[in-house]
């Protein structure tokens, strides 16, 4: 039985419900980071005010600190972080692209170097699970190698192949849970080798796909450009996630070619910069027009931070460094993300998602 429900749906935007063992996902949905079990600089109640459904957790991380023997021990990661509602956890396949200097790759796996203390470790795709099996996540990720950007063809063809070899182990590995698992797409901006991913993943039928690889560096144009021949491939009665993004016109051109789930750190870290965003754009807090305005940040927001904060405290803050300013920030762009969610979600529903998209990338700037 599938653990999504389509539940309406505008031209090839989607409206649904992912349902897991912590709750149910409405999207499309956007997931704040919480990296090492917690959003930085975001309380659990606050984050549950801003109407946030689900989190992400990370597998390379938690192994590393605090151990995820550890997180196990307490019952795993809801626990651990006081967070009862749905957790996906990216496997640490981020962690092979991003620190490609500390990691050896082969195919059984990756060596690390622990970017803490230097400690060598090994993820293989079965490990990868284990780690995710302790930390209870609703929704595991497959262990994956993340192709850089750009890359030639047999780069990316090596690179994909290995990811799907696997995502057969990781299939394997994660027998008997009660959660689900989502495998990933790769083969970087070349539609052959997206095609050929997709049906090896259809193959082994995952709870949900991923697409992997992009938000690497490469164009606004070419990632929905991979997402205009990707999407169509995968299943309709399957979840979709796009995995890293992004930029809120990254979202709304993403949904608008079938996606249904994001993750980014953007807004927790633009907000710890002084970055805030808005309908008209983002804005930067330590910009000396903003040292005597009496008024909110963004008066069309009634968000918690805007309701109660004037632009010049915030301003205050930033530049009396007090830590204070990245809090608030942080909290008031996790709530401008969920509700451009919530309004995509009743625009889909409405039948004019177009007409928002087209009203909202007007304004914002």
């Amino acid at each position: 039985m599938s653990n999504f429900e389509l539940l309406n749906s505008d031209h090839l935007a989607r409206r649904g419900i992912v349902k897991t063992v912590h709750g149910n996902i409405n999207t499309p949905a956007f997931m704040p980071v919480g990296t090492a079990a917690t959003v930085k600089a975001v309380t659990t109640p606050d984050l549950l005010k801003t109407g946030s459904e689900i989190l992400l957790g990370n597998t390379y991380h938690l192994m590393l600190r605090p151990g995820d023997d550890l997180i196990s021990k307490f019952g795993g990661l809801h626990d651990f972080m006081n967070w009862h509602l749905p957790i996906l956890t990216d496997s640490g396949g981020y962690q092979v692209f991003s620190l490609s200097k500390l990691r050896k790759l082969s195919d059984n796996g990756v060596e690390f170097k622990s970017h803490i203390d230097g400690k060598k470790f090994l993820v293989t795709p079965e490990k990868s699970i284990e780690i995710q099996k302790n930390l209870n996540s609703d929704i595991v990720m497959c262990f994956d190698e993340c192709t850089p950007f750009p890359a030639t063809h047999d780069q990316a063809s090596d690179s994909m192949r290995l990811s799907m070899k696997w995502a057969e182990r990781c299939k394997y590995a994660f027998t008997g849970s009660q959660n689900q698992l989502f495998g990933i797409v790769q083969g970087s901006t070349y539609s052959d080798l997206r095609d050929e991913s997709v049906r090896s993943l259809i193959n082994l039928d995952f709870d949900g796909y991923a697409v992997g690889g992009l938000a690497v560096g490469e164009p606004q144009d070419e990632m929905f450009k991979v997402l205009d021949y990707t999407c169509p491939l995968l299943p309709q009665n399957r979840p979709r996630y796009l995995m890293g993004v992004g930029k809120p016109d990254d979202i709304i051109g993403a949904v608008a070619r079938g996606i249904d789930m994001f993750d980014c750190v953007l807004p927790t870290r633009s907000g710890r910069n002084g970055q805030a965003f808005t309908k008209n754009g983002t804005i930067n807090i330590r910009n000396s027009k903003f040292k005597q305005l009496n008024s909110s940040i963004d008066p069309e927001s009634d968000n918690p931070v805007c309701n109660t904060y004037s632009a010049a405290y915030l301003h205050h803050l930033f530049n009396a460094k007090e830590m204070l300013g990245g809090m608030l920030l942080s909290l008031h762009n996790i709530y401008f993300y969920q509700n451009l969610m919530k309004e995509i979600r009743a625009s889909i529903e409405e039948k004019r998602f177009q007409r928002f998209s087209e009203e909202f990338l007007s304004n914002y700037n």
